[in-house]
């Protein structure tokens, strides 16, 4: 099974007996947001490389049916994370997160603890002989570990998007596998979820001794998450989920949730930190 499945079925086995709608979902340039109609909110990364136009009917048929999401029972919605079309799964995974909170407010964190208003790089207590793998270019990350670990290696299918002091760590996502078996800290954005490969990429990265999933699409329930290796869940939890639709529908990034979301990080029991908080 893999994670979306076992994540799915996790998710329906806690919330066994609640059949919950969705009540609102929300496709934006940089996030999709779905809301449940019990109140919580999840976000997914909506993917941009799309290739396909809706211009035809067989094209249309393969795209999220606008207009007729909203209402969905939840579980049905959440199935589209296994779908094969990227913005399907966006949709999907938005849901699975929603779910997810609605879990978390139930059941707690099982075998794990949040830690609130930690930033995912410094849970992941990187040191100076690390070798740092990064799934995706996390500004910010990259800010804070440029020469400051052992090795840095960003595997990023947007060179272009890299200052020229950063190109020299590049690598294509085609030598990812190889890329994260060398790394003692493997971060990987939490977008994997939605563009494919996590399966993949986790198991490249058994041998960290830390692997990180980041970004606000990593704040799914944690236990399937923690089977497969990860350590450290860096996403977000939401507190307006009406204002984070908004956001998201006007075009914003992560950068705008502060004043709707914070950060957490859902952290592994076996690692060191603060009390659990909730």
């Amino acid at each position: 099974m893999d994670l979306i499945e076992a994540w799915l079925e996790d998710l329906a086995r806690v919330l066994d007996g609640e059949h919950p709608r969705v009540m609102d979902v929300r496709i934006g340039v940089f996030y999709t947001g779905a809301q449940l109609e019990t109140g919580e909110t999840g976000l997914a990364f909506t993917p941009r490389d799309l290739t396909d136009a809706v211009c035809c009917p067989r094209s249309a048929a393969a795209a999220p049916q606008s207009g007729r999401l909203a209402g969905q029972e939840a579980w049905a919605l959440a199935r589209e994370a296994l779908s094969a079309v990227p913005l399907r799964r966006a949709v999907g995974v938005a849901v699975l997160n929603a779910l997810s909170a609605r879990a978390l407010a139930r059941s707690g964190v099982p075998g794990g603890q949040v830690l609130a208003g930690v930033d995912a790089l410094e849970a992941a207590d990187v040191q100076p002989e690390d070798r740092v793998a990064m799934v995706g270019a996390f500004v910010p990350f990259l800010k804070e570990l440029k020469g400051r670990v052992a090795r840095l290696w960003i595997i990023d299918k947007h060179r272009d998007a890299l200052k020229p002091d950063e190109l020299s760590c590049w690598k294509p996502p085609e030598e990812a596998t190889e890329t994260l078996a060398q790394a003692s800290v493997a971060i990987i954005s939490g977008s994997a979820l939605v563009e494919g490969g996590i399966d993949t990429l986790l198991a490249a990265a058994r041998g960290a001794r830390r692997v990180v999933l980041a970004g606000p699409t990593a704040s799914p329930w944690p236990p399937p998450f923690f089977e497969r290796g990860v350590d450290v869940l860096g996403g977000i939890r939401i507190r307006d989920g009406q204002a984070i639709l908004q956001v998201v529908s006007e075009g914003g990034s992560g950068y705008f949730f502060e004043r709707a979301a914070e950060k957490i990080c859902i952290v592994r029991q076996s690692e060191s930190g603060p009390a659990c908080e909730t």
